[in-house]
């Protein structure tokens, strides 16, 4: 009689968190420098995009969401300690060495918005990246780039203006870097791109059964 050996789906559990693999770290930097080209060229032509000229006051947080997004993005594919921190940072470092208008100041935003979005995934052990995890990653991620912003581009503003501000900042967070990068992912191991990661190889599972 033939049998149907079942197993469970190949996740980060398999192996400790904090141990990383050649591709999976390749990855991470793959994911860094691609996302250093989005930020790099959404810097400089933002202001040209329709209907963002149009957004002022504290809604200007509103267009951050996209230079969150690398770190939320490696979190869910590598799922390893220290990715999502890793990519946002690295991210930072490439567009910067591109040309930014705000120098080197871009590289410290990647320093505490890659913090912020290591966090989410951090408080879950690393053992959770479901969607509501993704958002948080990228709500957290805004929260740290709007505390350094506090101290750099906010002094001069009411509070009123500021929380606004950071209302804007972590609504974009949430939707453009959290759940865009988390269909970002899903699409991307729908493809088979990641299939020798753990968010491939659970997609593959998923789709197995």
């Amino acid at each position: 009689m033939a049998t149907t050996r079942v197993t469970s789906p190949p996740t980060s559990s398999d192996r400790s968190p904090g141990s990383w693999r050649t591709i999976e770290l390749l990855t991470a930097a793959v994911i860094g420098v691609v996302f250093g080209l989005v930020y790099w060229a959404y810097s400089s032509s933002y202001t040209a995009l329709p209907g963002l000229k149009a957004i002022s006051g504290p809604f200007v947080g509103l267009i951050n969401g996209p230079w969150l997004i690398a770190g939320v993005v490696a979190g869910l594919v590598v799922r390893r300690v220290g990715a999502a921190f890793f990519a946002e940072v690295l991210a930072a470092v490439v567009s910067t060495l591109l040309g930014t208008e705000w120098g080197w100041a871009t590289v410290i935003s990647g320093v505490v918005q890659g913090a912020g979005a290591e966090l989410a995934f951090a408080i879950f052990l690393f053992r959770r990246f479901t969607w509501p995890v993704a958002a948080l990653s990228g709500a957290l991620a805004a929260v740290g780039g709007f505390c350094y912003e506090w101290f750099t581009w906010l002094p001069g503003l009411d509070l009123e203006y500021k929380l606004g501000y950071l209302g804007a900042f972590v609504l974009s967070g949430i939707v453009v870097a959290g759940l865009g990068g988390w269909a970002l992912t899903a699409a991307l191991a729908r493809t088979g791109a990641i299939d020798a990661l753990p968010a491939g190889r659970e997609a593959a599972h998923r789709n197995a059964v």
